[in-house]
């Protein structure tokens, strides 16, 4: 039989084991529950920064509005004699050099990069453009020139070229008013995030940047066909509705420098590419029912071929830099909560990841899809967008007989 003073010391160990597991669970508890006031702060700091940004974007959309409003009454008060456009010139103040565009670009895409609409699962953002010329060969555009600014006979001699240069404006920019109006007040960025550097600064005249002290673009496009006052265009990244200051012809002597050099940063291939893009069976059903409508005014041959289209476009990375981090930080969020509070914070970063849906604005149709962290792009649905066709607007039956030689 053991001591008694044994016994005791068995006893006190016993109970001291006892207290300090009791004090672990304790702790365990009141850290759960510490944690869980954390992960609810979070959500509530998350729905503010949704309010905000779906605030911002708002007001965003109502400038841009706003402006191409005024810039269309501006354009239907401007003098179309020359006499009149001389007085303009001579009146404006010393150094300044006044242009108007002499063209329209219509686009096949009916809308440039936007941020999203509501930072929260499920939100919906709209894409654009590409980001740079020729990377979608098959992105088709009409330049219609001003007859009461250019003569058809400018054109002539053009469709002898294969590709030609188009400057134009960046009109989309919310700040061209103040800028033109009070450079002072314009706030220019001297530096801008680059995609490509994962959200790392460059100054704005080493980028492309639309941004820039004088919103003035450049892009290099393929001469399909020349008719009348217009001009057809394969490789564009121009959106509808941009207005061109000028064209003119690639000259592969001059143009192409050989042996040009870029930073290390642009030489990284596939930095922007995606793993895989795969159609979903309500999306092939829902095409045709939208090419049904928009084909007579569509740039393309056949729902196959705008199919296609898309499949270029999505082939790389569209998102902006906060579009492509943000949904991903929510899921790594979440999967470290997963040790806290597992089933509502698993739930939340599940949706937060695959729940964005983005928009793909073509040919007045709305193409939504999907991307996950691996880059795997699943295209959901097509539906018209009301109101989006031009009645004007330069399609394929309108080009066909000049393009019968062609191959498109």
């Amino acid at each position: 039989m053991a001591p008694p003073q044994s016994l005791a010391a068995t006893a006190t160990v016993a109970a001291a084991l006892v207290a300090t597991a009791a004090a672990v669970v304790l702790s365990s508890v009141l850290y759960r529950r510490k944690c869980g006031r954390l992960a609810a702060r979070v959500r509530e700091v998350e729905a503010a920064l949704a309010a905000a940004t779906e605030k911002a974007a708002s007001e965003r959309r109502g400038r841009v509005r706003a402006q191409q409003s005024l810039r269309r009454a501006v354009s239907e008060q401007e003098p179309r004699s020359d006499e009149a456009r001389s007085a303009m010139a001579a009146a404006a103040p010393p150094g300044s050099y006044p242009m108007a565009p002499i063209g329209t670009v219509q686009s096949c895409f009916s809308t440039r990069c936007c941020l999203p609409s509501i930072f929260v699962p499920d939100f919906h953002a709209l894409n654009g453009t590409p980001r740079q010329p020729l990377v979608v060969t098959l992105a088709r555009a009409t330049v219609a020139l001003d007859p009461a600014r250019v003569p058809a006979a400018a054109l002539e001699g053009l469709a002898n070229y294969s590709h030609c240069w188009i400057l134009y404006v960046f009109h989309l920019n919310t700040d061209l008013d103040k800028m033109w109006k009070d450079p002072a007040r314009s706030k220019l960025k001297a530096k801008v995030r680059v995609p490509r550097l994962k959200g790392d600064k460059m100054g704005v005249l080493a980028t492309r940047s639309p941004h820039r002290p004088n919103p003035i673009g450049l892009s290099v496009a393929k001469v399909e066909a020349v008719d009348g006052h217009a001009v057809l265009l394969s490789g564009v990244d121009l959106v509808d509705g941009t207005p061109v200051l000028d064209i003119k012809p690639y000259l592969p002597y001059s143009d192409s420098v050989k042996g040009a050099a870029v930073p290390n940063w642009l030489e990284v291939d596939g930095a922007l590419a995606v793993e895989s893009i795969h159609f979903s069976e309500h999306f092939i059903s829902a095409l045709p029912i939208c090419w049904a409508h928009a084909q007579k005014q569509s740039l393309y041959t056949s729902a196959d071929e705008f199919q296609d289209l898309i499949k270029q476009v999505l082939s790389w990375d569209i998102r902006s830099l906060s579009q492509r981090i943000r949904p991903h930080q929510v899921n790594m969020e979440t999967e470290a909560n997963d040790h806290i509070g597992k089933e509502a914070d698993e739930h939340h970063g599940d949706k937060a990841c695959c729940g964005v849906i983005y928009h793909l604005h073509l040919e007045g149709i709305d193409v939504s899809y999907r991307i996950d962290q691996c880059s795997n792009v699943v295209v959901e649905d097509a539906t018209l967008i009301p109101g989006a066709r031009n009645q004007n607007r330069h399609g394929y039956l309108a080009w066909r007989d000049k393009l019968a030689g062609s191959g498109l």
